[in-house]
């Protein structure tokens, strides 16, 4: 914006939503003006930080509660979180956008009711929807994150129709929400838990046992695990997760970053 003020160009067009969409504001030399509304000129940016307007300011979109929570730019457009510091998204080889629409594509949702246990920023709950899915219920226990999604422009909009008509979101923690859905309510499953130090209840055998139950016979489930500690202690938890899958009812197989499972019964 300054550079094209410098410029003096009295128009620019640019992203303001995460290359999501672009569109045209205008310019003058201490302020810049878009659908009517002025707004001023950041003086100065953090790194790796989103703003957002507040009202009076543009703040960062960050929160401190019980940890550093925040939004996080990548490469690709769509956003990142961190929480303390630690990355929740992959995005060093691919946009965590992309990421998401390869793995609800393994669980094909087209007319599926699809359970979504972490839904962090909501982008698997997007692509099923575009996907075509009947129905997505997802949880996220932190409603900091949930306050993250009602800023990030790739994050499902919850008052838009269609998500308003097909996706609910539940503020709660699925270890223990699990236990009260119905069995087989459920035809395919999305679980993106975070890491196995910070909630290994969520790859415990009793939580895959509820998986197990809410799943009807020849329902998808896709498992995030990635491979923390291999390199340093020579843990891997892919396969102890596809061990214990079995064990809950499951046939699996390793894809990628994660496990592919399907409900087969004991």
């Amino acid at each position: 914006m300054q550079a094209a003020v410098r410029a003096r160009s009295p128009n620019l067009e640019c992203s303001l939503d995460l290359d999501r969409s672009t569109t045209t504001i205008e310019l003058n030399a201490t302020r810049w003006t878009w659908q009517g509304q002025q707004f001023p000129y950041l003086e100065s940016c953090k790194d790796r930080t989103i703003y957002h307007w507040a009202g009076d300011a543009f703040q960062p979109v960050a929160r401190y509660t019980t940890a550093l929570i925040k939004l996080v730019s990548t490469d690709w457009g769509p956003p990142t979180f961190e929480i303390d510091g630690i990355k929740m998204l992959p995005t060093a080889k691919v946009s965590p956008y992309a990421d998401a629409e390869r793995k609800v594509a393994l669980i094909q949702p087209r007319g599926k009711r699809v359970l979504d246990t972490c839904g962090g920023l909501g982008y698997f709950a997007a692509w099923c929807l575009q996907g075509q899915a009947a129905s997505v219920l997802s949880y996220e226990k932190n409603p900091d994150v949930i306050w993250l999604r009602s800023l990030n422009p790739w994050s499902p909009q919850m008052d838009l129709p269609d998500a308003a008509a097909r996706l609910t979101l539940i503020q709660g923690d699925v270890a223990e929400q699990v236990a009260t859905l119905p069995a087989e309510s459920v035809d395919a499953i999305l679980h993106d838990p975070p890491r196995f130090g910070i909630a290994g209840e969520l790859y415990s055998q009793v939580f895959y046992d509820h998986l197990a139950r809410v799943m009807k016979r020849k329902g998808r489930l896709f498992h995030y695990t990635g491979t923390p500690n291999k390199l340093t202690s020579g843990r891997d938890v892919p396969n102890e997760v596809a061990k214990r899958l079995r064990q809950s009812g499951f046939d699996v197989k390793l894809n990628g970053d994660g496990v592919l499972a399907v409900k087969t019964g004991r």
